[in-house]
């Protein structure tokens, strides 16, 4: 035990005062206890005391008393001070405090002990006396007060408060035992498991730490076979640390001890999908699918593997045209299998979609489309997105008018709703890629004020991209064919979209729409997956048009960049921190700031 354990008081009440007005005395008080004058300070503080022995005034008055080293005088205090609240436990801490810091380190022992004897069946009661050791780091203590309350409360488990003085003592195995061991009084704990295990998880996990709990959630499976909950947080574990493989293990085997019909599978397969591992995903979904067409989740799971597929595909953009073709015919023989009916109708739209935009087979893809259509029982909302399919299809094929007249006809019948805007925005986008620009800013100022904040920002940021070029030059030129090579990367067509904008730039030399062809490249290069190409681009908008529409965007997907992909936090955090200096009321500040403050450690909620 240490001596000049007073000291913490003087961190607990700095600068707090009783009253809203607070009288000559206490702007006194606090004043010399400021400025460390604690000959003067108690003199107050002691007069305030007597007056209302609140325990502001009690705590200010005992600091003071323990800086002069008036050991006498805070014994008596705060044996008064006991007789006053009754025999509140936790003063006889303080009385405990003064003797160690006199030097009696017997007494101040007998006082701590004493204290945990007197305890009752009462956890306010304890909690205050825990707390109270807590404060002056007296951790052992504050453990004995919880084994002692473990011993008279037999309803309430102690094991967060302990698992929690553990921590601080630094003993992370006894830390994960305690914890875990409340999932074995009840399932209902495993929320606050979770909340407390969750800053163990992420960029900063502690290896070290997460072998352990990984240890002992395995002990407590081996343990208690017939308890779900053990593997349900490891699987929760493996999720956090992103082990998606692990966590399938995890998941096939409580579906099969327990004889599930598959929805841990089935939900794996869609988190692990959301997070971009599209093996795992697919696993997850072939695991399904082998349990024959008999369970519940095999149409779902059919369905949802050709999604897996597709997307690991094209999200690669480095695809064989024989994986396109293979991924073609796994679609068709699912629908074949599966039937055309409105439950299929989304596989068959996302077909189209592969025939029309990779394989280029559009008089394939939209004679799939049209037959989908005239199916029977397909909701209004489906019907539209098949629809606003049919019209990208059609404006792939140059057929801008019957492209414009199918998005009016989904506008038109969901004027008020989201698809309906959606299909809006298209229309106006159709009029900007064929130079129409006048009624394009006209539809795209309508949806400046549209419900959804993603289409209204689109909407905002293509109006003003428009707006500000042809405000500089009135040659519409070079907008007209920068909007053809944003036509072109619409259609897959990166090389002609890069050929267009080499054009550009060789025949308009520093035009205003530098920073939007720099900004056209690096998304190129992103679907390509070439990273440090696409931070060369946002870096030279940063430095040479910071100022302009698009430096907020470039800087915001620069951190991204180098968060994400690059693995370069320090330079995520310097690009993060940029955009909330230079930026302040860019739409990405808020979120920039998070990131910012997770990259530096912060405890983020």
């Amino acid at each position: 035990m240490k001596h000049g354990i007073c000291f913490i008081f003087s961190l607990l009440f700095s600068s707090v005062l009783c009253a809203q007005n607070p009288t000559t005395d206490e702007q006194l008080a606090a004043q010399y206890y400021q400025n460390k004058e604690y000959a003067k300070a108690v003199v107050y503080y002691e007069k305030l005391y007597d007056k209302k022995p609140i325990e502001l005034y009690y705590n200010y008055y005992l600091s003071c008393l323990l800086e002069l080293k008036e050991y006498k005088d805070a014994e008596k205090m705060v044996k008064k001070h006991i007789k006053k609240t009754n025999e509140e436990l936790k003063f006889y801490v303080d009385l405990g405090v003064i003797y160690a810091s006199g030097g009696d380190e017997n007494k101040c022992k007998a006082e701590w002990d004493g204290a945990i004897k007197k305890l009752k069946e009462n956890q306010q009661q304890i909690f205050d006396l825990a707390n109270q050791f807590l404060k002056i780091k007296q951790y052992d203590y504050a453990l004995a007060t919880y084994e002692k309350g473990e011993k008279l409360i037999k309803t309430y488990p102690f094991n967060f408060e302990i698992a929690n003085v553990y921590m601080l003592k630094g003993d992370v195995q006894r830390m994960i035992e305690k914890l875990l061991d409340v999932l074995a009084i009840s399932d209902a704990y495993l929320d606050g498991v979770q909340n407390t295990l969750q800053p163990n998880f992420g960029t900063d996990a502690d290896a070290k730490k997460n072998e352990i709990i990984r240890t002992e959630l395995l002990k407590r499976i081996q343990k208690y076979p017939d308890k779900n909950v053990f593997s349900e947080l490891l699987v929760w574990m493996l999720l956090q640390q992103r082990d998606f493989d692990a966590a399938l293990t995890q998941v096939k085997a409580l579906d099969k001890r327990n004889k599930e019909d598959g929805y841990r599978v089935f939900n794996l397969g869609k988190i692990c999908a959301s997070n971009e591992n599209y093996d795992v995903a697919a696993k997850c979904f072939q695991y399904l699918i082998a349990k024959g067409n008999n369970y519940g989740y095999y149409i779902d799971s059919r369905m949802e593997l050709l999604n897996v597929m597709y997307k690991k595909i094209t999200s690669q953009n480095s695809y064989t045209a024989q994986e396109l073709t293979t991924l073609e015919k796994d679609y068709e023989s699912t629908i074949n299998e599966l039937g055309r009916f409105s439950s299929t109708v989304t596989i068959i739209k996302d077909l189209a979609h592969l025939q029309a935009f990779y394989l280029h087979k559009t008089d394939e893809a939209l004679k799939l489309l049209d037959d989908a259509l005239e199916l029977p029982g397909i909701s209004e909302t489906l019907l539209a997105q098949c629809k606003l399919e049919r019209g990208d299809i059609l404006l792939m094929m140059g057929e801008v008018w019957e492209s414009s007249i199918t998005y009016s006809q989904v506008e038109k019948a969901f004027k008020n709703d989201i698809i309906g805007q959606e299909a809006k925005y298209r229309n106006a986008k159709l009029s900007y890629f064929i130079a129409d620009f006048k009624w394009a800013q006209a539809q795209l100022d309508v949806l400046k004020g549209a419900t959804t904040k993603l289409i209204a920002n689109d909407a905002m940021d293509l109006s003003l991209m428009i707006s500000d070029n042809l405000a500089i030059d009135t040659n519409p030129e070079p907008l007209a064919i920068f909007a053809r090579a944003d036509l072109l990367e619409f259609q897959n067509k990166d090389s002609l979209a890069g050929i267009t904008l080499d054009s550009l730039e060789k025949n308009y030399p520093g035009h205003s729409l530098s920073d939007d062809i720099l900004y056209k490249r690096y998304s190129i290069n992103y679907k390509k997956k070439k990273y440090s190409e696409c931070a060369l681009y946002l870096e030279s908008i940063i430095h040479n048009h910071d100022d302009d529409l698009l430096g907020d965007d470039a800087t915001f997907k620069l951190a991204e960049l180098y968060e994400y992909k690059l693995n370069d936090k320090e330079k995520a955090k310097e690009f993060y921190q940029q955009l909330i200096t230079k930026h302040p009321d860019s739409l990405y500040t808020v979120e920039a700031r998070k990131r910012f403050r997770k990259l530096r450690g912060d405890t983020v909620n």
